[in-house]
């Protein structure tokens, strides 16, 4: 197999979003991560397809040179799957907006992760229809000023990790668009993992809710106001590192780590592999002032799969049965001759 680089998943498409998008970086990290999925798994780039719906996000397809279908509106989850079970050879990348997937394709989305299908959702959240111009979403904040609430929403928004982990999901990761590093590290895990796979990228759209994630990206307080989780390494945050979370089986409690060491001991150690869904809802619902938000890889366990699933009973099926053909199949039932 030949080695993969960035630029062997750079198709020969202009990129066509607004200068100052969100979605540029997450397009970029993705490009960086494939040719390492590729060298940890021996993967041929024939073996990649990227999958969307509609909307900004979902023009992903063409600045891949890879595989691609462009589907209809939140239909992007049926698609990956049909693609998926019909041939599991295929590696499964699908993008989708917080509309797009969470909204009109919200019954799709659930029940992929329910069955553990085997495909990589990468969502990006950037809290506004934007290819629409400028519609509250499902995941816009409570009051958000839209095109369609001049006055405020007055709905309650989805926490899309919530939404994940509470229809039993087996990986969920968080990111902003501006931690490139950490984007491909979650993808690459993303692409190891056996299942489904959701990313949510917090991303901004610079036209119509400019700043959406700034109380947290912004670098002058990124470091105070989010946590990175790394597998093996304690939930410290802050520009000192002096920060960190306790949990006592039931919430989780911010500490400040003294200058001798003090309360250090305390802090938890992440391991997104244990299946401690309590502890993982809780993380992936944390938000300021009193918390940190989390990014990183939330949960990563594993679990039997959808598609698996599907072609070992078909293969139990077929070894058991005594239709093999469609002759076999024409004379199984009453047959008479007809002179």
């Amino acid at each position: 197999m030949a080695t993969l680089s960035a630029k062997d998943f750079k198709s020969d498409q202009q990129v066509r979003w607004c200068p100052g998008c969100g979605d540029h970086a997450v397009l970029a990290a993705l490009q960086r991560a494939l040719p390492m999925v590729s060298s940890a798994l021996s993967y041929d780039k024939e073996r990649y397809v990227v999958v969307s719906g509609i909307g900004c996000s979902s023009r992903l397809p063409y600045y891949m040179d890879t595989y691609g279908f462009h589907s209809i509106h939140g239909r992007a989850t049926a698609i990956s799957t049909g693609i998926k079970v019909a041939n599991p050879w295929l590696t499964v990348w699908q993008a989708c907006g917080d509309g797009d997937a969470l909204a009109i394709g919200g019954n799709h989305f659930i029940h992929a992760i329910r069955r553990n299908i085997d495909i990589n959702v990468i969502l990006y959240n950037n809290h506004i229809y934007g290819l629409t111009k400028g519609q509250y979403s499902p995941t816009s904040k409570f009051g958000a000023i839209t095109k369609t609430s001049p006055y405020g929403t007055v709905e309650h928004p989805f926490n899309p990790g919530s939404l994940v982990l509470g229809a039993k999901g087996t990986f969920f990761a968080r990111s902003l668009d501006v931690e490139m590093e950490l984007n491909a590290e979650i993808m690459t895990a993303a692409a190891l993992h056996d299942g489904c796979s959701v990313m949510e990228m917090l991303t901004n759209c610079v036209i119509f809710n400019d700043g959406a994630h700034r109380v947290i990206s912004d670098p002058e307080v990124r470091a105070d106001r989010t946590v990175i989780l790394r597998k093996g390494e304690k939930m410290l945050f802050g520009k000192d590192r002096d920060k960190g979370l306790t949990y006592d089986g039931s919430r989780l409690k911010g500490v400040r780590i003294g200058k001798d060491g003090q309360n250090l001991d305390a802090v938890l150690v992440h391991d997104p592999t244990e299946d401690n869904i309590g502890l993982q809802m809780a993380l992936a619902d944390m938000k300021g002032p009193d918390f940190p938000v989390a990014l990183g890889v939330i949960r990563d366990v594993a679990d039997v799969t959808y598609d698996d699933g599907v072609r070992d009973q078909v293969k139990s099926v077929m070894e058991k049965s005594r239709i093999h053909c469609v002759d076999d199949l024409l004379l199984s039932g009453t047959t008479w001759e007809v002179k």
